[in-house]
């Protein structure tokens, strides 16, 4: 029975985690929903609305950092059983994007606006963005890293396997296509408001610190094999040389942390 329920906690987490991840595509995308990142919700002059953005992104990343750490999954896999912990991990990751969603202030002023052809280029890349970004997840193994697998192999009594590391199709033209998917998505904006702009450069800022620390504990998982792997294959520009990665990922990270 307990099986059983950490099998249907998995299944709805990721059916909650689906129907965010949904609402999200469109809130970024001004698509066809009551509130996007660009209109509806609370009006609220610019300093404030700035403020509450900026605390909304700062919730979402110290989730994201926090429970993603090693550290923090030894401690916490001893109040949560192993198998659950990824899913507990989606779950606090959907409420938090819930919260921004919900709680967002636009901030409609243009940055740019982008008609014809350049507009259409746009509005095809910012579909194309998350389509990476979908592929990658499936490419290395999208139900693990939702949670599925472990409740899965949990209620089979089997035991789970650690992913192995391995570089299929789109991982030898960049170490980390799900997040270049990210960036694609939140830079394609045929128009391109101040609070859009905010939230593209914040989570543009947040992806290049969290690869650093994820890099690390890559390091640690898998040793010279990724060392190698990171010197021969870019970040996240297919073509780009690693040496200039190395300054982006040293501006992007404060020196005592790194």
């Amino acid at each position: 029975m307990n099986r059983f329920f950490s099998l249907m906690y998995g299944v709805v987490i990721y059916a909650v985690f689906l129907a965010t991840l949904s609402y999200a595509v469109l809130f970024i995308g001004d698509i066809a929903v009551p509130k996007t990142i660009d209109s509806g919700g609370v009006e609220s002059p610019l300093f404030l609305a700035v403020a509450i953005n900026a605390l909304l992104l700062g919730t979402f990343a110290i989730q994201h950092s926090v429970m993603a750490r090693q550290g923090f999954k030894r401690v916490w896999t001893q109040v949560v059983p192993k198998h659950v912990e990824r899913p507990t991990y989606v779950l606090a990751a959907s409420l938090v994007l819930m919260l921004l969603l919900w709680e967002w202030r636009p901030i409609p002023q243009p940055v740019w606006e982008l008609h014809g052809v350049a507009a259409t280029l746009l509005s095809v890349t910012f579909w194309l963005g998350w389509a990476l970004l979908l592929t990658s997840t499936f490419l290395i193994n999208h139900f693990e890293l939702f949670g599925l697998k472990q409740v899965w192999t949990n209620f089979r009594q089997k035991a789970h396997r650690e992913a192995t590391f391995r570089t299929p199709a789109l991982y030898k033209i960049v170490r980390h296509p799900l997040y270049l998917g990210f960036v694609i998505a939140f830079w394609s904006a045929p128009r391109m408001s101040l609070g859009h702009f905010i939230f593209a450069i914040a989570c543009t800022g947040y992806i290049l610190v969290g690869i650093y620390f994820e890099e690390r504990d890559l390091v640690k998982a898998h040793g010279q094999a990724y060392r190698i792997y990171r010197e021969q294959v870019p970040m996240l520009v297919p073509f780009l040389r690693a040496s200039k990665e190395k300054s982006v990922l040293a501006a992007a990270v404060p020196l005592d942390q790194r």
